[in-house]
């Protein structure tokens, strides 16, 4: 049985770098007290380095005792979202060749989604045919470019490139909008992140987006956030509150969340089958967060757990078919 953690990260020390010339006052890398780098956004704390963020061989090592055949690599929050153009264009071309890199040290272990300067269309759809053609196999973007939403219209030019690409798309997390008013503190990555995610995916579907987008596939990072939880709560208000000439979509919410594909990191089994009830389990993909926090034998243990038919789909028969590893 293949495995694949379609939801894995790396960085490099030159992004790093950049990130500390040009990304201004509100993202910084400050010395961690036991050691690395902590990574502070928006007053909060979004996460500290560790070796295994940049050191493959280690992935490599890493991922052979989890039992981890193939792992599609992206970068995380903040992205590339920062600087000028020109930063912000040689910062996503940077870290895409690094990965790019590593695939073709490791052929048959590793796969990466590209980075896009999202906040720069023409750009963005430049980097984008680039590194798929240096083999990029999707797209990560966060919840929100810099607070710019993913329906925003300045952004469906790179939409429409992925749309045509049929690309996935992992939607990822940051820190969301007003984060410093709400005072996340070590909050923001149990918590916070999860309304990013949701935030997004929920404007998304009111809007009409995956009517409009059709060949892409969403991958909602962290068991879709909050979303599977909250679909019979979407369809009342989108039910009663709605009125007709503001509704975007003809079915109920939760039709268009079975729509999209959710990652198995939840870390309770209640939470991955609501997964798999919401989206079938044809739409559940393996991922654990490395190198975040992360209990790696935990969640391959719920998966083990599923019915022998959902296992094999979740561990990495969707991955395999989506991807097309």
């Amino acid at each position: 049985m293949t495995t694949v953690d379609i939801h894995t990260h790396m960085l490099s020390e030159a992004w790093m770098s950049l990130v500390q010339e040009h990304a201004g006052p509100e993202i910084f890398f400050k010395p961690a007290p036991d050691g690395g780098d902590v990574l502070v956004e928006e007053g909060a704390v979004s996460f500290t380095t560790c070796p295994e963020m940049f050191d493959y061989a280690l992935r490599i090592k890493d991922m052979d005792e989890a039992g981890i055949d193939v792992s599609i690599v992206s970068l995380t929050a903040p992205s590339v979202y920062w600087g000028s153009s020109e930063v912000s264009a040689q910062a996503a071309r940077q870290i895409n060749d690094d990965v790019q890199q590593a695939q073709t040290t490791y052929p048959d272990r590793l796969r990466y989604f590209a980075t896009l300067p999202w906040q720069f269309p023409e750009l963005a759809v430049a980097e984008l045919a680039r590194a798929c053609q240096n083999g990029a196999v999707g797209v990560m973007v966060l919840a929100t470019i810099r607070g710019i939403p993913l329906i925003d219209p300045s952004l469906e030019p790179i939409w429409q490139e992925i749309d045509r690409r049929g690309l996935p798309v992992l939607v990822h997390p940051a820190p969301p909008p007003g984060t410093p008013d709400m005072d996340l503190g070590r909050l923001l990555p149990s918590v916070g992140f999860t309304f990013d995610t949701s935030l997004a995916i929920s404007r998304m579907i009111l809007d009409g987006f995956l009517d409009r987008y059709p060949n892409l596939s969403i991958i909602a990072a962290h068991g879709g956030g909050t979303l599977p939880y909250l679909a019979g709560r979407l369809d009342l208000f989108f039910e009663k509150r709605f009125r007709p000439e503001d509704k975007k979509i003809a079915e109920p919410p939760s039709q268009h969340l079975s729509r999209i594909y959710y990652d198995s990191i939840v870390y309770q089994p209640t939470c991955l089958k609501l997964c798999i009830e919401m989206g079938g389990p044809e739409r559940v993909l393996f991922g654990t967060d490395y190198p975040h926090p992360a209990e790696i034998p935990f969640l391959m243990a719920m998966v083990d757990d599923l019915p022998a038919d959902q296992t094999a789909a979740v561990r990495g028969g969707n991955a395999l078919r989506l991807i097309k590893l």
